[in-house]
C-alpha cells in the first residue's frame, strides 16, 4: 500500500494507471545524497507536537520532522561508508528580508527573527549536520537548483542521480526534484526521509512526483540499493570524500 492510497480518489488512481503513469525509472549508477533544508526553522530543536513547535519555530514540521531525521541518519551513515557525495541545502536570509522577495508575502510571520541570516534557525540540525568534505548549497528559492551551482557540481562529479531527503515534501523537495528531472538527473525519494507540515500535502506531493517525475520508494529499498554500491565511486571526481575518509573524519 502506497502512503497516498488513503487520500487519492479511486477515479484518479484508475486514470493514472490507465494512462501508464507511475512506472519506476530506476536508480542511477553514480548517486549523490541530498539533504534539503533540514534546519531548525523547519524541524524545531526537539521532538514535540507540531502545534507546540510552531509557537517558537513557525516553519516547523513538528514530530514528523524528527521521524525524517532518523531515517536520514541511516541513509547518511551508509552513504558515508561508500564515500558518496552528500549535498546539503539551507536558506539563510538578509536581515532586511529583501532576498525573500514575493515569497514573504505568503506568510504573516515571515519577518520573525528565526528567518534572519546567522540565526540558529538556518543551521542544519546537529543530528544530520554536514561533515568535512560535504557540499553545502545556500539557496533563496524553493529549488536547490535555482540560482545555485548545484548542477555544475553534479556535472563535475559525473553524478547521474540523487537520493533526496528533507523538507518540505510539497515545497522545496518537490521543486528540487522537478528541476533535477529537467536536467535529466534521476531522483529517488525514500518516503520516510521527507516530511511536510501538512500530511495531505505530503501524500499528494509524493503521489504526483511518483506518477510523473521521480521514484518514490521506501527507506529499506534505498538502504538496500546503497549497500550494494562499491565504495569509492566518486574518489576520482570528488576528492574531498576520499580525503576525509583517509583523514578519519568520521565518515561512517
Amino acid at each position: 500500500m502506497a502512503i497516498w492510497d488513503d487520500v487519492i480518489p479511486e477515479r484518479d488512481a484508475e486514470v493514472f494507471a490507465a494512462a501508464g503513469w507511475g512506472r519506476r525509472a530506476g536508480y542511477g549508477e553514480r548517486p549523490a545524497i541530498m539533504v534539503i533544508d533540514m534546519n531548525y526553522n523547519f524541524c524545531g530543536d526537539k521532538r514535540e507536537p507540531i502545534l507546540e513547535s510552531i509557537k517558537r519555530w513557525h516553519f516547523s514540521c513538528g514530530e514528523r520532522a524528527w521521524d525524517g531525521i532518523e531515517a536520514t541518519q541511516k541513509i547518511l551513515g551508509l552513504a558515508r561508508e561508500k564515500r558518496l557525495p552528500i549535498i546539503y541545502t539551507t536558506n539563510p536570509r538578509r536581515a532586511d528580508g529583501f532576498d525573500l522577495g514575493v515569497w514573504g508575502l505568503k506568510g504573516s510571520r515571515s519577518a520573525e527573527e528565526v528567518d534572519v541570516m546567522g540565526h540558529k534557525g538556518n543551521e542544519i540540525v546537529a543530528e544530520v549536520a554536514p561533515l568535512p568534505g560535504d557540499l553545502f548549497i545556500e539557496k533563496r528559492k524553493p529549488s536547490a537548483f535555482f540560482g545555485t551551482p548545484l548542477i555544475s557540481h553534479l556535472t563535475n562529479m559525473k553524478a547521474d542521480s540523487l537520493i533526496m531527503t528533507g523538507t518540505t515534501t510539497s515545497g522545496c523537495v518537490r521543486a528540487s526534484a522537478v528541476d533535477a528531472l529537467s536536467y535529466d538527473i534521476r531522483v529517488t525519494i525514500p518516503e520516510e526521509a521527507v516530511f511536510d507540515r501538512g500530511e495531505i500535502s505530503h501524500k499528494i506531493a509524493l503521489f504526483d512526483l511518483h506518477m510523473k517525475y521521480v521514484d518514490v520508494t521506501t527507506l529499506a529499498d534505498v538502504l538496500s540499493y546503497l549497500d550494494k554500491l562499491p565504495a569509492g565511486l566518486f574518489d576520482a571526481t570528488y576528492p574531498p570524500a576520499a580525503a576525509a575518509a583517509r583523514l578519519g573524519e568520521s565518515w561512517s
